[in-house]
């Protein structure tokens, strides 16, 4: 690789450091070419990217980067060390750990070496805590359910005055009626 497609990789990587929600170090040694065909599937299903780069070009990157993940360039590059997959997620920031412990569950890799969501680094050893936090779709939908639980109450009150309302007008005429 020369320098010129050095320079480009670099603002490339940087690019996606600046757009990512949060990004993910993986260990991907020994998984074999199904299962990281398997993983890849998952995580474009989950608008995740995953790509294997240089660790010198990462660090570079991280370095130029003027985003959330620059300012944590140091605790980065300790983990940028041996084969390295980086995961870039831009929509949902735990998505990844998700995919990641489920992967794990199976065969123990791919191993987590560093995740940073939210400016938070979790390491390898926390990575039930990461997949247990909900998802944005499931903070959205709890949120959604929040506010339709009220209008719900209305509703159902509003439809008991009718009813009881309509009780009562029933009872008058049966009484008026005799």
């Amino acid at each position: 690789m020369n320098k010129q497609d050095k320079e480009q990789s670099v603002l490339e990587i940087k690019e996606k450091l600046d757009k990512a929600s949060s990004i993910y170090l993986t260990d991907f040694s020994g998984l074999t070419v199904a299962e990281t065909n398997q993983l890849r599937d998952e995580f474009f299903n989950a608008n995740v990217e995953y790509k294997v780069l240089k660790n010198t070009l990462v660090k570079k990157a991280l370095q130029q980067s003027e985003g959330r993940f620059g300012a944590q360039s140091d605790k980065v590059n300790e983990f940028l060390k041996g084969p390295t997959g980086i995961i870039f997620a831009f929509d949902d920031p735990v998505s990844p750990a998700k995919i990641i412990k489920k992967f794990f569950d199976k065969g123990e890799k791919p191993k987590l070496k560093l995740a940073l969501v939210e400016d938070v680094a979790y390491e390898s050893k926390q990575l039930n805590q990461l997949a247990s936090l909900p998802s944005k779709p499931e903070i959205v939908s709890s949120i959604i359910g929040s506010l339709h639980a009220p209008i719900s109450g209305i509703v159902g009150a509003i439809n008991a005055v009718i009813r009881d309302l309509a009780s009562v007008i029933e009872e008058s005429a049966k009484k008026q009626a005799n």
